[in-house]
């Protein structure tokens, strides 16, 4: 379910009034995402979603999320790109909440990817990487170690209502993490949440990356550990060592990893892995039993997590070994 507001057609007809994008013809809501309420519009001219931003939202981070669409739209990087008002203002306001008009992206995300789609990945968040150096604005991770630690003071109580020895577990990791996360890695602006739904294959070809809601400044490789979780472990639990090749192997060929973040790789993929199980661990927590959210298994990050725990070198994730290394 990810339409929280509900919007009358007069109301969408007199705010698209402030847009140059023709006469609207029809509109529906967008079952998928969990964070906003999305539309999908058509107009005589062409088709748009439209996105009205949810309470999860923070209002003042959108000028953040609009204005990198933009940049990276402008770098050539192929993603959706927020419309201007007649005004010139990205931002909005329909049925009480912000409201912004983006264009809209052709393709489908793939729901059984393989190892070539998983190279495309890799060399889509390299050029990504690549094309947000510059952006003026700047937005600190809120889901990094001291946000894992907020999260985790409010779900630790309950933790072993999901597994047994859970609280334990998962102290001991943020304490480990804290020690050992890196500091100096290279950084710029990340997607942090490049998952199977936020990018788009015209056939097998990568046609762009959507949903920047949760991009930030951080290190660059944590987004590629990130993509690891997200894209190279199968249903069963696996990690599959060809899609994770093919991954850091698209990746490299556009921006090389340095030995530093090379190196970091297992610490990073731990992180990425707490991070998204303590988000699932307080969302199964907290979400009341019959709500319109499709709650998502917190345990099958719990499992990537321990199968990181096992990796001495991002080799073992088919890093190739460096030349003259």
């Amino acid at each position: 379910m990810a339409v929280y507001t509900d919007i009358t057609e007069d109301d969408l007809k007199d705010f698209l009034t402030q847009y140059d994008v023709g006469e609207l013809t029809s509109y529906k809501g967008i079952a998928e995402g969990v964070e906003n309420s999305n539309f999908l519009l058509h107009t005589s001219r062409e088709p748009l979603i439209l996105t009205l931003y949810e309470k999860r939202v923070e209002k003042a981070d959108l000028p953040f999320f609009l204005g990198l669409m933009q940049h990276l739209a402008a770098r050539g990087l192929s993603c959706p790109l927020p419309l201007p008002r007649k005004d010139g203002a990205l931002l909005g306001e329909l049925s009480g909440r912000p409201a912004a008009l983006i264009s809209f992206l052709e393709g489908m995300w793939l729901r059984k990817p393989e190892a070539r789609h998983c190279r495309e990945v890799g060399q889509a968040l390299a050029r990504m990487h690549l094309a947000g150096e510059g952006f003026a604005l700047k937005r600190p991770n809120a889901l990094s170690l001291e946000g894992w630690k907020s999260l985790w003071q409010k779900s630790a109580a309950r933790a072993d209502e999901v597994e047994p020895g859970l609280r334990e577990e998962i102290g001991a990791e943020l304490a480990f993490l804290e020690g050992q996360w890196p500091q100096d890695l290279p950084a710029g602006v990340i997607h942090a949440d490049l998952f199977q739904d936020n990018v788009f294959f015209l056939g097998d070809e990568l046609s762009g990356l959507i949903d920047f809601y949760f991009a930030c400044n951080d290190m660059f490789a944590y987004d590629v550990s990130i993509c690891l979780n997200a894209w190279c472990f199968e249903k069963d639990g696996a990690y599959n060592l060809t899609k994770g090749m093919a991954l850091l192997e698209g990746y490299d060929a556009v921006r090389p990893l340095l030995p530093q973040e090379r190196q970091a790789l297992p610490v990073l993929c731990r992180g990425s892995a707490v991070r998204f199980f303590l988000t699932r661990l307080y969302d199964w927590l907290t979400t009341p039993e019959g709500a319109l959210v499709v709650k998502k298994d917190p345990l099958e990050y719990l499992r990537k997590l321990r199968f990181h725990r096992s990796i001495a070198s991002s080799v073992e994730y088919g890093l190739k070994v460096e030349t003259g290394a």
